[in-house]
């Protein structure tokens, strides 16, 4: 027979509470699957790798990408110290990598996430609201995206000057209209389930129904959606670089190299071109990867939940 006192100990004891086994379990489940995803692991390293020659290999590689030398113009990989030489101005080609490096991963993350946020609080809100507040928050999303993304993108960054944070603006003001497209769906899905019903009966305000469900219950789609961002970004970067809409230098960037070295190329200076488009390919295939990878993750904590 159990006495109170026993009954109370075992409440009591360390074992850890009902609610919280199951969402452990749930994100232990959805990184196993992410690590099962070679292709997403993968995807992870090169960016990890990547990041750090960009970010940490300034450090210990010491070079200067302000003013030009003359003397060393068109050195081949090799000479002189130059791994992978120099270009017209007499830049080292592996520390002008570097500093693009940077300012395409800043930009391409920077602007991702603002898209990302914007989008989803705008997706979510249209979703949720429904009637004629969806129709004309969708019919804005509608007419921006029937006009080609990368016009808008020349055309602002011709009127502003190019920056950092300028391209991080031009960028995110127009990439959202996507993922708002992809919540919204999620939230027209969402708002007729039980608990937002209870919720609403209980006097809840719709803000709070955004903020604390629909938003949360449609996160495995925003994240997913955000590295796809990001590498759109990546890519958008590189297109305004490459005519020549980018930051000015010495400021450096993958794309503007790429339109430089093509003008090299047929001079027989190869090592002006391959290297960034190399770098743009490997980080737009690392962010596909890992999307890859975190949309089968999260799919399988939805299924099993």
């Amino acid at each position: 027979m159990t006495t109170p006192a026993e009954t109370t100990g075992n409440s009591e004891g360390t074992s850890p509470q009902p609610d919280e086994t199951p969402v452990r379990g749930l994100w232990r489940q959805g990184v196993e699957v992410f690590c099962e995803n070679r292709l997403a692991l993968v995807g992870l390293a090169m960016f990890v790798v990547l990041a750090a020659v960009c970010f940490l290999g300034p450090l210990f590689y010491h070079t200067d990408q302000v003013h030009t030398d003359l003397a060393a113009v068109h050195l081949s990989p090799g000479t002189d110290g130059h791994p992978l030489g120099t270009d017209g101005v007499g830049y080292d080609q592996l520390g002008r990598l570097m500093l693009g490096g940077q300012t395409s991963i800043i930009v391409g993350l920077a602007a991702g996430i603002l898209a990302t946020v914007v989008g989803t609080v705008w997706g979510a809100i249209a979703g949720f609201a429904g009637g004629w507040v969806d129709a004309a928050m969708m019919r804005l999303v509608d007419a921006m995206m029937s006009i080609p993304s990368l016009f808008l993108f020349m055309l602002l960054a011709a009127i502003v000057t190019p920056s950092v944070s300028m391209l991080i603006v031009i960028i995110g003001a127009f990439a959202w209209l996507g993922p708002a497209r992809l919540v919204r769906g999620e939230a027209l899905s969402l708002r007729s389930r039980e608990y937002i019903q209870a919720m609403r009966s209980m006097g809840g305000t719709g803000g709070r129904a955004v903020r604390r469900h629909i938003i949360p219950n449609a996160i495995g789609t925003v994240i997913v959606n955000a590295t796809f961002q990001v590498a759109d970004a990546i890519l958008y970067v590189a297109y305004l670089s490459f005519l020549g809409l980018g930051v000015p230098p010495p400021a450096a960037n993958w794309g503007g190299m790429l339109s430089d070295g093509l003008a090299d190329t047929f001079s027989g200076h190869w090592w002006l071109l391959y290297p960034p488009g190399i770098a743009i390919i490997l980080i737009v295939l690392a962010f596909n990867f890992i999307g890859d990878g975190l949309r089968d993750a999260f799919e399988v904590r939805l299924r099993r939940r």
